[in-house]
């Protein structure tokens, strides 16, 4: 037998602040890490989960003798595996389903038919047509990823067709039907169950197996003897210890926000599968663009690309606290509904390389300092320099030449604008975008442009290249302040009177205003700046474009 596969969950990814590709809770955590009673004891005494054992017992109505508290859901899944089954033994499941059962299957030596199951009724009659060949099977319901559920009368059929069945309940509270005491009158079934989801102490790694006391006993043969922490068993028993109405209080809100978040897929034209889990796993025509869409706007959701089936597919837990759910929808309609798309001025929709890039070398060699295109650019990808002027001043100033600003400004804009007969550089400008495509563009949905040069110079350069025509909203450092600054992004959705839209930029100034305003940024490599280093420095955005006209080819 080959190595198995390493298990690799999500990456932390420092940019996302609400991470909903996983399925945890959540819970008052300080409160229940007060309540420990001897914390020296816990840490420096093998643990003892009877407490544990009792709550659970109380709450479920059996004899301890029937529980066997575990260090997750997971780890009582394993245990299952040598506990029921020979190696070389032969199971069933469903697919997709929870991918720890087929990486456990083939940790010990077990063969594992899957049964298609994607949503619906549970395929009953196909599990049943494996038991002649199989005598286990691991059925998890509600099913992890897609949330479908079997029934009460499903369970029966297929526990009277097996010598064993392993139901993983890690999803129960939140569905329709908790079959755990249908599971529990019978004698060849066990029941996983978790306190990661509903009771949100995903960190303590607390699960539990319910079931016949001699498969529970045989069961607890396997594994190690201390599975779950002193500390994380003493937190786990304050918790439990609260009155039942706090756990279903949460789980009404995730089950109204589930059928929320569904309704909100299906008008986004996404596929949505029904769902009795905490999440909703969902079709899209790009699974790629929502991912990316929604991490550069700080969230995260599960991507299953490497599974048969899943490549398009999206889940997204439902995140239970109102503000992180009204933040939920207003990322997925701006990544797949926006109702407005917005443009920097300057390296977007204008090739200044020519133009404001001279402009600084040129004026700082006006006062005896040498820099270069390639020292402007790395300037400005370390971010807040969205105004030529300071920048100018401060590349400067490193280099030991104090200059007033005042003078500074005067200097540059006499480049820049030109004096008397002679030329400025602005007359060196070309638009990077033709007339017939910027109205185009302009017909299916608003436009603004957000820019810090002042509104003379930005009119000017729209209306001699008749883009001004096109334009709903204009902001710029004369309405707001600069980038990245979210204020004039958010003064152009306002104007605009819109709340989901695209923004386009250049610099890390233009991303970091878009997702403080809450608009999917895309970055454009400008005219004249290396690729390389531009996606580098534009990795938080969305998607990066090679020229600004790409984006006909993503126009939702």
């Amino acid at each position: 037998m080959s190595d198995p596969a390493v298990y690799s969950p999500p990456m932390y990814d420092p940019s996302v602040d609400l991470d909903l590709s996983r399925n945890e809770g959540r819970t008052r955590a300080a409160q229940l890490i007060a309540a420990v009673a001897d914390p020296d004891r816990a840490v420096s005494r093998y643990p003892d989960t009877s407490g544990v054992r009792a709550r659970l017992a109380a709450i479920h109505g059996l004899d301890p003798s029937r529980i066997l508290v575990t260090a997750g859901g997971d780890d009582a899944l394993s245990r299952c595996f040598p506990a029921l089954l020979n190696e070389g033994g032969r199971a069933v499941t469903t697919y997709p389903t929870f991918e720890m059962i087929s990486r456990y299957a083939e940790q010990s030596g077990v063969d594992l038919v899957e049964v298609p199951w994607w949503t619906g009724s549970f395929p009953v009659g196909e599990i049943i047509a494996a038991a002649d060949r199989v005598d286990t099977a691991f059925i998890v319901s509600p099913n992890n990823p897609t949330g479908a559920a079997l029934t009460g009368t499903d369970l029966k059929r297929v526990a009277a067709e097996f010598r064993y069945v392993v139901l993983d309940a890690a999803y129960v509270e939140f569905a329709d039907e908790d079959l755990t005491p249908t599971a529990l009158g019978m004698d060849n079934v066990v029941v996983i169950r978790t306190l990661s989801k509903a009771y949100g102490l995903a960190g303590l790694r607390v699960g539990y197996l319910l079931g016949p006391p001699e498969l529970v006993t045989r069961v607890a043969a396997y594994g190690s003897p201390y599975p779950v922490a002193a500390l994380s068993a003493a937190v786990a028993e304050s918790r439990l210890s609260w009155p039942a109405s706090e756990t279903e209080r949460f789980v009404e809100t995730i089950r109204s926000q589930r059928s929320r978040l569904a309704e909100t897929l299906t008008r986004l034209e996404t596929r949505p599968v029904s769902s009795q889990a905490n999440f909703v796993l969902t079709e899209c025509d790009d699974a790629d663009w929502v991912m990316t869409a929604a991490r550069s706007l700080g969230v995260a959701f599960r991507r299953f690309a490497d599974r048969p089936g899943m490549e398009q597919m999206v889940r997204v837990t439902v995140p239970g606290d109102a503000a992180d759910f009204d933040r939920l929808v207003s990322t997925l309609e701006s990544a797949l509904a926006p109702q407005a798309l917005i443009f920097d001025l300057d390296g977007v929709l204008a090739d200044v390389s020519r133009s404001q890039t001279v402009a600084i070398v040129e004026t700082a060699k006006s006062f005896g300092v040498e820099i270069t295109p390639a020292d402007v650019e790395l300037a400005k990808a370390k971010g807040n320099a969205n105004d030529d002027w300071a920048l100018t001043r401060d590349l400067c100033a490193a280099r030991g030449v104090e200059v007033p600003l005042d003078v500074l400004t005067e200097r540059y804009e006499g480049l820049y604008q030109g004096r008397g007969a002679s030329p400025g550089l602005k007359e060196l400008e070309r638009p990077l975008v033709d007339v017939d495509t910027w109205r185009r563009w302009g017909r299916d949905r608003p436009l603004a442009v957000v820019t810090g040069r002042p509104r003379p110079d930005a009119e000017e350069f729209l209306e001699r290249f008749d883009l001004m025509s096109g334009i709903a909203a204009l902001i710029t450092r004369d309405e707001a302040p600069l980038k990245p600054d979210p204020a004039p992004v958010r003064l152009a959705l306002e104007t605009l009177g819109v709340t989901a839209a695209w923004m386009l930029g250049d610099t890390p100034d233009d991303v970091v205003a878009a997702r403080g305003a809450g608009v999917v940024p895309i970055g454009v490599i400008a005219p004249g700046d290396d690729p390389i280093q531009a996606r580098e420095r534009l990795r938080l955005a969305a998607r990066v474009l090679d020229q600004i006209t790409d984006l006909e080819e993503m126009m939702p």
